[in-house]
């Protein structure tokens, strides 16, 4: 799996350098900007998976950055940069499509956790459609089917959402409490439930997975979906 390239627009050198260290620390390929003229530039045509972006930015503003993103880069995840006092200007960077702001000043912590909680929102997103191979068997999330050996297992709304959610979270094995938050919309220390098991048991018989290969269980951490491509 790449590793996320974030682009950050901050004119702020200090609060700038703060950041691309954190993000470079915690994993990230991270590209950066100084001002708006060169960071609409680079979020016009660069590559990236976020966009941390100061709204108070010589040259072009952030709102400039949004809606030229608005016009051809629409989807793309944004965390606005805020600072204190600038309410309204947070709440119109959001209505222009932002996915979440961080008030200045922030700690790494916090600033890390936004960018997690984001990048996972907008994987999931992007598996909201499309065919998917895993171990011979094409996932049809837009069919609404699993095709295997020229069958075809038609696919219940749950089942659905148990493989987009487990497709969006590649490589890390899915708690059943996340997915019940998640995929049913449940508070899970509210109810207790074997709805999560019962599906997954289900999406393993039109799978084909009598060994449970495909579809993993990982004891006490949850399930795991097999590399797909």
């Amino acid at each position: 799996m790449s590793v996320p390239t974030i682009l950050v627009v901050e004119d702020d050198s200090a609060v700038r350098q703060g950041v691309v260290d954190a993000l470079t620390f915690a994993g990230y390929e991270v590209l950066s900007a100084s001002d708006g003229r060169a960071g609409r530039e680079a979020a016009l045509s660069a590559r990236y998976d976020l966009l941390l972006l100061d709204l108070i930015l010589p040259h072009f503003t952030g709102f400039d950055i949004l809606e030229a993103l608005q016009e051809s880069r629409a989807g793309q995840a944004v965390i606005i940069l805020s600072a204190k006092g600038e309410e309204n200007d947070r709440i119109k960077g959001l209505k222009m499509g932002a996915d979440d702001y961080v008030m200045k000043p922030f700690s790494a912590r916090e600033l890390l956790a936004r960018v997690d909680a984001v990048l996972r929102r907008t994987t999931e997103r992007q598996a909201l459609s499309g065919k998917y191979e895993v171990a011979g068997r094409v996932i049809d999330i837009s069919g609404s089917e699993i095709v295997y050996e020229g069958a075809r297992h038609e696919l219940s709304e749950r089942e659905i959402g148990v493989l987009k959610y487990l497709i969006a979270n590649p490589g890390r094995p899915v708690p059943r409490d996340e997915l019940l938050r998640h995929v049913w919309g449940i508070d899970p220390n509210r109810i207790e439930t074997r709805t999560v098991d019962m599906h997954v048991a289900h999406i393993r018989k039109k799978l084909g997975d009598h060994s449970q290969e495909i579809l993993e269980t990982v004891r006490g951490r949850g399930y795991r979906l097999a590399h797909t491509s």
